[in-house]
């Protein structure tokens, strides 16, 4: 990740095996039931082309359409159950970890902070979305 940028680390510990997180991390019909951030969001479409080159793309929008915006990013790093890097369209970098310890998954993300909005405000909205992922994970 470039030094100029701040960068921001996020982290949950999922009550699953790797393999069952791996899965609900990427498939596009797991991705749209957990990658919101709360508060009326919810994300209506995504596709995840889960390859070193490949595309992944979301769209969240408020629960009333009036606001929305998309998210769309290039992998540039994927190893199978462990690790996925890839570049935002607006050229920050993201890296996950995954980490599997007796059927229990840890998960550490680091991404680059944008510069439109506060850091704090952009870490919590993404640990939101992340334990978001843990509830939905669990849970199914």
């Amino acid at each position: 990740m470039e030094n100029n940028k701040q960068v921001v680390h996020i982290s949950a510990t999922v009550k699953a095996p790797v393999e069952k997180v791996w899965k609900y991390w990427n498939g596009s019909e797991h991705i749209v039931q957990w990658n919101s951030a709360g508060g009326g969001w919810h994300c209506p479409r995504a596709t995840n082309d889960l390859r070193v080159g490949g595309k992944i793309s979301s769209r969240m929008e408020s629960a009333d359409g009036s606001e929305g915006f998309d998210f769309e990013g290039t992998y540039d790093l994927v190893k199978e159950k462990e690790e996925i890097a890839y570049t935002l369209g607006d050229g920050r970098k993201v890296h996950i970890r995954f980490r599997e310890d007796n059927g229990i998954t840890h998960i550490t993300e680091s991404f680059e902070a944008e510069n439109t909005f506060p850091v704090e405000m952009q870490q919590q909205g993404w640990q939101a979305i992340l334990d978001n992922f843990k509830a939905y994970t669990e849970k199914n």
